[in-house]
């Protein structure tokens, strides 16, 4: 077997578990509020600014609108977020947080730092994480389309 096709030597292999594991590591924190990890990444988003359009969220979240939607839908019917019509373009559709949305906010504060906990690894430390985000940032980019 060529070198080049064993998993052991794939990028792609380790990013997809590690991925898959740390989304397993915020799942008892998570179900504890009442959210999905995608909801979870959909409220920091509104959490950091409300009253966003569909299309940014997406940009924000590296998702088409068509993978966002229902989502949103999802989370208005379970009372954290409000869609409405936009002012200016009557195409457009605002989502904001509504007060059980924004109350979400206090109850999640802890969250980064008990998966801080369950992820810690040695070759991991507050002083390396700048590095590791850079070299990530820079993947992410690269394999974005159109370069987000």
């Amino acid at each position: 077997m060529q070198e080049q096709l064993k998993l052991e030597n794939q990028l792609c292999f380790r990013l997809y578990t590690a991925s898959r594991l740390i989304t397993q590591a915020y799942h008892p924190q998570l179900s504890g509020i009442g959210l999905t990890y995608p909801q979870y990444l959909v409220m920091m988003v509104l959490w950091e600014k409300d009253g966003q359009p569909v299309n940014d969220i997406a940009r924000k979240l590296f998702l088409e609108t068509n993978t966002v939607t229902p989502l949103l839908k999802r989370m208005e019917a379970e009372g954290f977020i409000s869609r409405t019509k936009g002012q200016a373009d009557a195409r457009q559709v605002i989502v904001r947080l509504t007060s059980k949305g924004r109350a979400l906010e206090k109850e999640a504060e802890c969250i980064p730092y008990e998966v801080g906990k369950a992820v810690a690894c040695r070759s991991i430390t507050p002083e390396s994480a700048p590095a590791l985000y850079e070299t990530l940032d820079d993947l992410i980019q690269t394999l974005s389309v159109g370069g987000r």
